[in-house]
């Protein structure tokens, strides 16, 4: 008998995920990609066996994500007592929706639909935005609309596919459940087409504020005992739940358009107390980070929110501290009422504000930037430049966040093990800060670079008026009268120009 290894194949590679739309004459491939993930359908090992030449394309319509599968394959293996192929349409029903085993013909002609081009998604259009030359609109409707359920459907097997232990909802439950739901589309306007990008769902009850998952823990790399990813109990339903952003459109702003829209939706809304994410994966702790950060980041400028160097009394100075003076270092009351006020959850707050006080203080005195650790260790808060305090007790606050987050792990340690994890720990947290940072600057940087380029091309229009130098139109004109209607449009020439 063959061996095994000529029967089997890497099930992500064998799956070509396909995003088509109308063609001329037949549908036509937009983009073509893998998936990260298989194990939840084909098992940890992500292989399939019984097939030579084995591919399994999942067509999706760009513009309502219809679905479609199709199988082929080279040679099947031939069944020996108990060893025989997967049965591959078994194992896939279970995860996508009954009509993408529909005959091919048929799919093609649903997508040759002359209305394909009109498709706008159900629910209401809340915000809509343009990025490297297209525009696009986001769309929000409950999940008690068929439409809107239909879509999420389709797009479902898109979530463990490619997010890690990612599992599609349940969508058969009784209506009044499904209306506490809302449910957020991209829709690219410029193609008519729905963008296979993200799928979000929205708790519509109020929200509890309710601590995030252990889990967590994983974002900051630390070097703590593995928790068990179980989230503290509620009477409510994990806040929030996302789909990923596809291969064809990463990094090109979406997810930040749509976390932001809504955040807005959630600010704008007095019966939402805490918007709060079930364990994110680090992708998706990136794009929230980033945009807190720029939703925060003026709040905190406005309100000089920076680390006191010196919370001790001159006479209490030479006595060992037992505790970190949180209140002495930091507004908390202050603080306390900006994430009340936007709504967002303490840790993911907590991340915020950490990386908002490490970039008061100037790189060069930062551990990344070269600061002398072994001296921070020996004098800590007596040091004699202020920012290096800052540092000290930067370092003591992300500390003290870590360990009562991590207590009843960290207590079976012995001391010195203890403080070894801990300083580990903060010294990863804070490098996962520096690389972001790192990108807000850079950022910044192109947008203030833009900025200048469109004011030397602005001074440029000004420099001159229908091709003269403006110094002798300002001459020509004590000598001519233009009339009120040339007045009229170059003013609004003029104020459109400024908006750009």
């Amino acid at each position: 008998m063959a061996t095994d290894g000529e029967w089997t194949c890497n099930a992500n590679s064998a799956i070509h995920i396909t995003i088509v739309q109308p063609g001329e004459k037949k549908p036509k491939t937009l983009s073509t990609f893998h998936p990260q993930f298989t194990y939840p359908i084909f098992g940890d090992e992500e292989s399939i066996f019984g097939y030579k030449g084995l591919i399994i394309r999942l067509r999706l319509a760009a513009h309502d994500l219809r679905p479609h599968i199709h199988i082929s394959y080279d040679d099947r293996f031939k069944t020996v007592e108990d060893t025989k192929a997967l049965d591959l349409l078994g194992t896939l029903k279970p995860w996508i929706s009954e009509e993408a085993f529909g005959d091919l013909p048929e799919f093609e002609k649903a997508i040759q639909d002359e209305n394909a081009k009109d498709f706008k998604p159900p629910g209401k259009c809340v915000h809509s935005y343009s990025t490297r030359g297209r525009n696009y609109e986001i769309w929000a409707g409950s999940l008690s609309d068929p439409e809107v359920r239909r879509l999420l459907d389709r797009v479902q097997i898109c979530t463990p596919l490619f997010i890690e232990a990612g599992m599609p909802l349940v969508t058969d439950d009784p209506e009044w459940t499904l209306e506490r739901w809302m449910v957020y589309f991209i829709h690219s306007s410029h193609s008519h087409r729905v963008a296979v990008l993200y799928c979000w769902i929205r708790h519509h009850l109020p929200v509890l504020a309710l601590p995030e998952r252990i889990a967590e823990a994983n974002r900051e790399k630390r070097s703590f005992p593995t928790a068990r990813k179980e989230a503290f109990a509620t009477t409510l339903p994990a806040p929030d739940r996302a789909v990923p952003d596809s291969p064809p459109s990463p990094s090109s702003g979406h997810g930040t358009h749509l976390y932001t829209t809504i955040h807005s939706a959630c600010f704008n809304d007095p019966t939402i107390i805490e918007l709060t994410v079930e364990d994110p994966n680090e992708a998706f702790d990136g794009l929230r980070d980033s945009s807190d950060y720029y939703i925060l980041r003026p709040e905190f400028i406005k309100h000089k929110v920076n680390i006191n160097p010196d919370p001790y009394e001159a006479h209490t100075l030479n006595q060992r501290p037992r505790l970190v003076p949180t209140a002495a270092l930091i507004p908390t009351k202050l603080l306390h009422d900006i994430r009340m006020s936007y709504k967002i959850a303490p840790t993911q707050f907590a991340h915020i504000l950490e990386m908002f006080l490490l970039s008061q203080i100037p790189f060069e005195q930062r551990r990344v930037g070269g600061a002398k650790m072994a001296r921070l260790l020996i004098k800590k808060h007596k040091l004699d430049d202020a920012n290096d305090r800052r540092y000290y007790w930067w370092r003591m606050l992300t500390k003290q966040r870590l360990y009562k987050r991590s207590k009843d792990m960290l207590i079976e340690l012995d001391m010195t093990d203890r403080l070894q994890k801990l300083e580990e720990t903060v010294d990863n947290v804070e490098d996962g800060y520096e690389i972001l940072l790192k990108g807000f600057a850079a950022r910044e940087e192109i947008l203030k670079s833009r900025e200048e380029e469109l004011t030397v091309s602005q001074d440029k229009g000004a420099g001159y008026l229908n091709g003269t130098p403006a110094k002798e139109q300002r001459s020509k004109r004590k000598f001519t009268v233009e009339d009120d209607e040339d007045e009229d449009a170059g003013e609004g020439s003029a104020t459109k120009r400024s908006k750009v």
